[in-house]
Order: C-alpha cells, then structure tokens, then sequence
C-alpha cells in the first residue's frame, strides 16, 4: 500500500514511516497540510496518516480538500494526533476520519489501524 505521513515532526515522520516501512508499505512524507495536498495530487494514495495541527495548513483543513478531489472521497484517513478531546473527534468523524490514534502511539496500534481501514 501506498501511505502518505503528514506531520511537522520530522522524528514522528520518521517513526511512523519505518513502522509503516518495515511492515511492507510504500511511504512518502510530508511536513505539513499544503505540500501533503501537493504531493496528492501526483500520486494517490491508499491511506493518508495526519496530525492535526500543524503549520501553513493543519490536518482537519487538509481532510476537507482532500475529500473535495473524487479520488479521496472514500480513501481511510487516520489521525495521529496529540489532540484527544470529543469535539476534536467529532470534527474527525464529520470529516470520515477513519481512525483516530492519540499520540504517543504504540507501532503495534499503529499497524493495526492501517489494516483495519484497508479491510474496510
């Protein structure tokens, strides 16, 4: 599968994506919201894994356009992301998150959820 890692941590990029790496999956990265839409557009993606806040463009604006583009409209969003609270979750769910991890993860959580939202 091909995952593309949005977060502006570049020790949490690359955790997530050796995680991700050693279970088998092809993985790109991205800093933050706007080069994550970017790098979409060239390539599709079968999961996207993004934090929340992050800067020039944050995960919750970064699910809204993604699901503006017919390509995305049904792909698995997972959150990885330190914000827990309900009204965050709720704005997930609105948006068709997926899942929703709560940082910090556990690789083993991690690799479940990927395997859950592609079984669908």
């Amino acid at each position: 599968m091909k995952i593309l890692v949005v977060d502006d941590s570049k020790s949490i990029r690359n955790m997530v994506a050796n995680v991700l790496a050693d279970a088998g999956h092809t993985v790109a990265m991205a800093c933050d919201g706007k080069e994550a839409l970017e790098q979409a557009a060239d390539v599709e993606f079968d999961v996207i894994i993004a934090d929340i806040n992050m800067p020039e463009m944050d995960g919750l604006e970064l699910v809204s356009h993604l699901r503006s583009r017919e390509e995305y409209v049904e792909k698995p969003i997972i959150f990885l992301t330190t914000e827990g609270t309900d009204e965050y979750k709720a704005i997930g769910q609105q948006l068709g998150a997926a899942a929703w991890i709560t940082k910090p993860f556990v690789p083993g959580l991690l690799l479940e959820a990927v395997s859950g939202v592609l079984k669908g």
